[in-house]
């Protein structure tokens, strides 16, 4: 798929307008979300965070009815237009403030239009995809709502390399596999076109990354321990 890359984000507010509605009709209760928390935006102007330029990063979150994170039933479910804020903004009057929690995302960037259904059902319905919880829409182009980014949360947290425990936050942290695809797996210095970049033994990977384990640590032998303790759990040394 075109435009999709995998990145961590940390946890985060958003203050809109929020509303619940049924799933199979979500257009008639959300436009008028939007329509509110647009011709509104000034009382909450001050308290969005601010991007490039000094444009407000947009989301349109999405919850379940029960406020809990998951994705909506077939009945039902919840929806909030508005911007990302500090985390100890407070909402003004009639607004709402939802937190998000640190999750690792595939975004995968459509238009709202047919591609939108297409993007969505592609991430959804590949069994290789495990989507943990609710999806949330950020819309790029303040002032263009045509274009769209969705998020799809895959983990909680950062995800670390199952090969070395790197911390994948980052679109470039992530290895690739032999079609080009972005590997859930390894980072991008252990996995490359689908094959590792070394074949070490366990006991050689340990050695070789002593170097990135050695803060906090009194010696190599204290470091040794710590990885020890690490890497046999993870996927390769398996």
């Amino acid at each position: 798929m075109k435009n999709k890359k995998y990145l961590f984000k940390d946890s985060f507010s958003v203050i809109g307008k929020a509303g619940q509605g049924p799933a199979n009709n979500p257009h008639e209760w959300i436009t008028p979300l939007w329509d509110d928390a647009n011709s509104h935006y000034t009382e909450v102007s001050e308290l969005a965070v601010k991007g490039e330029g000094g444009a407000p990063s947009i989301w349109g979150v999405m919850n379940d009815v029960t406020g809990s994170n998951k994705r909506w039933d077939d009945d039902s479910g919840m929806y909030m237009a508005g911007c990302e804020t500090d985390a100890n903004a407070v909402p003004p009057a009639g607004w709402t403030k939802w937190v998000v929690p640190a999750q690792t995302y595939i975004v995968v960037e459509t238009t709202m239009d047919a591609a939108y259904g297409e993007a969505f059902a592609e991430v959804t319905n590949d069994p290789n995809i495990s989507i943990i919880a609710a999806v949330h829409e950020r819309y790029p182009q303040p002032g263009n709502p045509n274009i769209v980014e969705l998020w799809f949360p895959i983990a909680d947290g950062a995800m670390i390399c199952q090969s070395c425990a790197m911390p994948l936050t980052k679109p470039e942290d992530f290895g690739t596999e032999a079609n080009g695809e972005n590997s859930l797996d390894y980072c991008c210095h252990c996995y490359v076109g689908g094959d590792f970049t070394s074949k070490q033994t366990l006991e050689e990977a340990v050695e070789s990354n002593i170097q990135f384990w050695r803060d906090g640590c009194k010696d190599d032998d204290e470091a040794r321990v710590k990885i020890m303790d690490v890497f046999p759990k993870l996927k390769r040394w398996q």
